[in-house]
């Protein structure tokens, strides 16, 4: 595939990037793909993307075995046509996970694992650059210990070895990468992730590249030891990307910060690029902290010439080798894949990851990749045919990521299906996945995508929501089947 930046004119961000010999890329959401301002700024601007929320599990393989590529296609294509370089952003990940996988026994969980690892590569093989093959396995705090989840309870900690070797297999070509959030400086988290790769490189399991996903408030700002860090990973023998860069603020503060993240890659030999978490502010999964370098009406922001002149003045300090030994504990509660911003993960994939890895859309882990913790399923309403419950996945300062289970309730097969409830005043719904939005009188209502309507007795699926506005509210919810 064509190098990033190859179809831009000198002077963009993607191009800027590759005279450092680096890429520069963006989350994306087929939901935006659309919109014309949208597109000519992505492909004005940017030499790589990330699907917020197409490459999740959820958005891939909501049923077991049935695989939905279309929304992931479609960025692949457009990428494609614009040379840009594509990240694959998630392969296993505890959120955005369909109920399906939670409940298979420890073989049957391997199994779903590696095949979902194999079927996904091998559709995307020859297209994707890198993979986060494994996304925010680790727990926050000074602990340094795997997260739970349904991988590592059921399967314990060689998941993540065997979701590499998987992965090897299915496309030695691609990169291979782990990504997480808060682990952007030195502290329990990083480290603990540190001694993994170290151990892998050890032992030859095949791992390229660690993403630092890179959410960042005034709660989690970027650390003093940052490039530090990214340095003591690289001397491992893999390469390091900052994967879902988004900081919240304004003016020159938040130029400054974007300023220092460029130039720290920089300074670091391979730190090969850098992704913020989506195009503009207003489709942000944190887009009330206007996190991006892009405003809502897609003007260039001081954090935009910031980063432009951080590429083109090469940035770092040094090249050197110097590992670090700062113990900064950065324990700010950054969001990202998926989904999250300062708190909790994504819709690409942040703690906040959607997340964001999100997303976000991503996610925000959205889109970010989403690190915040479940409250709870509140208010299942059965309606004709079906029910859809409600739980929060992720919350942060101004905002929280939702996840609803449709449920076919019936005795046979429905072919399609709508969500409705009551969204509390002063929430904006920022991105929603594996639904289309719309509304009813003064409901909110989200009908099922092409992919996701065919539901046979007892059959679920999900979809998923970031929301800027007030704390997770308890929604009771009502669904008609199709």
């Amino acid at each position: 595939m064509a190098t990033a930046g190859t179809a831009h004119a000198v002077g963009t961000l993607g191009n800027a990037a590759a005279a450092q010999g680096r890429y520069f890329g963006t989350a994306v959401s087929t939901a935006h793909l659309g919109e014309s301002a949208y597109s000519a700024a992505l492909d004005a601007e940017f030499g790589a993307v990330t699907p917020e929320n197409e490459m999740k599990w959820d958005t891939i393989e909501s049923s077991q075995n049935s695989f939905n590529f279309g929304p992931g296609d479609q960025i692949v294509a457009h990428a494609q046509a614009q040379n840009m370089k594509i990240r694959g952003h998630t392969l296993v990940w505890h959120s955005q996970l369909p109920g399906w996988v939670s409940n298979l026994s420890a073989s049957a969980l391997e199994s779903a694992m590696n095949n979902h690892i194999t079927q996904v590569m091998t559709h995307y093989k020859g297209k994707i650059y890198a993979w986060d093959v494994v996304n925010e396995a680790f727990q926050d705090g000074g602990s340094g210990a795997r997260r739970s989840s349904p991988f590592q309870d059921k399967l314990g900690s060689g998941f993540i070895e065997e979701a590499f070797r998987t992965a090897r297999a299915a496309d030695p070509n691609a990169k291979l990468c782990y990504n997480d959030y808060n682990t952007d400086g030195v502290n329990a988290k990083s480290t603990a992730v540190y001694n993994m790769v170290k151990d892998f490189k050890a032992r030859g399991v095949p791992i390229d590249c660690v993403g630092f996903q890179g959410h960042f408030n005034s709660q989690s700002p970027v650390p003093s030891d940052y490039q530090a860090n990214l340095q003591r990973f690289a001397d491992l023998g893999v390469d390091v990307q900052m994967t879902e860069v988004d900081v919240a603020g304004s003016g020159t503060a938040q130029a400054n910060n974007y300023s220092t993240i460029v130039k720290g890659c920089l300074a670091v030999t391979r730190c090969t690029g850098i992704t913020v978490w989506g195009v503009t502010d207003k489709y942000s999964w944190r887009s009330s902290d206007t996190p991006l370098l892009l405003d809502g009406n897609y003007q260039k922001k001081a954090s935009y010439n910031a980063v432009l002149a951080a590429l083109g003045d090469g940035g770092g300090t040094s090249g050197g080798t110097s590992s670090g030994t700062s113990t900064g504990t950065s324990s700010g509660t950054s969001t990202g894949t998926s989904t999250g911003t300062s708190t909790g993960t994504s819709t690409g994939t942040s703690t906040g990851t959607s997340t964001g890895t999100s997303t976000g859309t991503s996610t925000g882990t959205s889109t970010g990749t989403s690190t915040g913790t479940s409250t709870g399923s509140t208010g299942g309403t059965p309606g004709s045919g079906c029910s859809a419950t409600f739980r929060s996945v992720n919350a942060w300062p101004g905002g929280y990521q939702g996840e609803v289970t449709v449920k076919n309730t019936g005795s046979s097969s429905i072919s399609g299906w709508t969500a409705s409830w009551t969204q509390p005043s002063g929430d904006t719904i920022t991105s929603l996945w594996n639904a289309v939005k719309g509304s009813s009188g003064s409901l909110t209502t989200a009908s099922n995508a092409a992919y996701n309507g065919q539901l046979g007795a007892g059959a679920t699926t999900t979809f998923g929501y970031t929301v800027s506005g007030g704390a997770a509210p308890s929604l009771t919810m009502s669904c008609q089947a199709g």
